[in-house]
């Protein structure tokens, strides 16, 4: 059984700990480790193999905590326009061969009772092999209005109906028979496409002709052309398939899982304190209590407050009312409005070679904090409007500045004229650190001309 994990989605509800660039499913929440990680961990205990399908920007993250797990031999989908989960999970299937059994799973949800889900693919299993598309129905806790309910009857799938109001939410309980809608899935790759050649005819041709003219580079990365993914059209399992193929089967799944769609949900998944506020190490309360608390970078201090969101970054601090984070996602589309980057990524990016911090940032220079992993290399390239100064705090660097190949220890410097062609790399056993000075008219992340690259990026980000 191969696992396709779902890595797309930018987790804005989760804002600011979660951009663009570092969604939530990367994001450390749970002793150090993320929901992907958790994803993989608990899977890869069931599954031979996983397939994780994600953006060109996601599939560093992904790669990266892998290694981290020691877990090799992966293949990944890059799909460098979203399309949805219809196609997305078409792609992958259409690498696979017709009769594996594929177990799809979203990489940003808590699934606590690991033993009561290995029941549940188990049951699941059974029936794909048997022919039919299996989703799980989360047994509900209480009228959830944020998630979608199947209606079953048994194993059999009477509906799928959307986001309803507390009313039908309530009205849904005392039935009995109404499900979450987890958006996981099992069955075998070929009945998928067969199904999804039946009722989404378009999707299927569109996603086949796709597969036909992409690019394996390396061998285990499958990159979709940008042209080709636009011409697919976009649209999610449910409405594609399973809402209209008579195959469909439920798996009644009690299995303590959250989706942590808010921070109303983290809340009640992370260790609290006496007072019921969330453990962290730089917290300080007087007479507060059931408070959500997150932030790493400098103390936090709290006085006659209670039920409240607190969240600080290094670049961004939210504060709410619990019960009211949902409207976190206004506040991103306000952002957006306001074309802020902090939507988009943390101080520190995560890079293939390892991760920059922007320390300062003006309009006519800004300072960086770079580091690079053992054996890796930024990208041979040129810029067009910047000049760099690099001086190097830890490591050893081998720096290439037009013909010109040189090592530069710490405490030792070089300098890059714009339009000069250069490259950093770490040939050493420990990380190099090193302060990027850039000086000029514009210092934005696009304005990076790549040459040649070991992770096939093109220009730009």
């Amino acid at each position: 059984m191969t696992n396709i994990i779902l890595c797309g989605g930018s987790g804005t509800r989760l804002w600011p700990i979660s951009r663009t660039l570092m969604p939530k499913q990367f994001v450390k929440l749970f002793d150090d480790k993320s929901l992907f990680q958790l994803t993989v961990e608990r899977n890869s205990r069931i599954c031979d193999s996983q397939f994780i399908v994600s953006s060109q920007a996601q599939y560093f993250l992904a790669y990266d905590q892998l290694e981290e797990m020691q877990i090799e031999d992966n293949k990944y989908l890059l799909e460098p326009v979203g399309r949805n989960t219809a196609p997305a999970i078409a792609l992958a299937c259409m690498m696979l061969s017709p009769d594996e059994i594929v177990l799809v799973t979203p990489s940003d949800h808590l699934i606590k009772d690991e033993a009561a889900y290995r029941q549940v693919v188990d049951s699941a299993e059974m029936m794909a092999k048997q022919g039919a598309l299996v989703t799980f129905g989360i047994t509900p806790a209480y009228p959830e209005t944020g998630y979608g309910y199947i209606e079953a009857n048994g194993e059999n799938v009477i509906s799928f109906t959307e986001k309803p109001d507390d009313i039908t939410a309530k009205a849904y309980l005392e039935k009995g028979n109404y499900y979450w809608n987890s958006g996981m899935f099992c069955f075998q790759a070929g009945v998928f496409l067969e199904e999804l050649q039946k009722h989404a005819p378009e999707i299927y041709v569109a996603c086949e002709s796709a597969v036909k003219s992409a690019v394996t580079v390396p061998e285990n990365v499958l990159r979709i052309k940008e042209e080709d993914m636009e011409k697919i059209p976009s649209d999610s399992i449910d409405y594609a398939v399973m809402e209209k193929s008579n195959r469909v089967k439920v798996v009644p799944s009690d299995i303590d899982w959250s989706d942590l769609g808010s921070f109303d949900a983290l809340y009640e998944e992370l260790p609290k304190d006496n007072n019921g506020n969330t453990k962290i190490d730089k917290y300080v309360g007087i007479d507060s209590k059931n408070n959500l608390l997150i932030g790493h970078n400098k103390k936090i201090a709290t006085i006659d407050i209670e039920d409240l969101i607190i969240v600080d970054t290094p670049d961004a601090l939210l504060i709410s009312k619990k019960g009211s984070s949902q409207k976190v996602k206004q506040v991103v589309e306000k952002l957006k409005a306001q074309k802020s980057d902090l939507t988009n990524v943390h101080t520190i990016v995560h890079r293939p070679w390892g991760t920059y911090e922007v320390l300062l940032d003006n309009d006519k220079y800004k300072i960086k904090r770079i580091v690079v992993k053992p054996g890796k290399r930024l990208s041979l390239q040129k810029h067009f409007h910047r000049n760099e100064h690099w001086i190097v705090v830890s490591g050893t660097a081998t720096v290439t500045v037009g013909e010109e190949v040189k090592l530069i220890r710490p405490n030792e410097s070089t300098y890059i004229k714009m339009g000069e062609v250069h490259r950093l790399e770490n040939e050493g056993k420990i990380p190099v650190v090193l302060i990027e000075a850039q000086v000029g008219e514009y210092t934005g992340e696009d304005d990076i001309v790549r040459i040649e690259d070991d992770f096939a990026r093109e220009s730009g980000h």
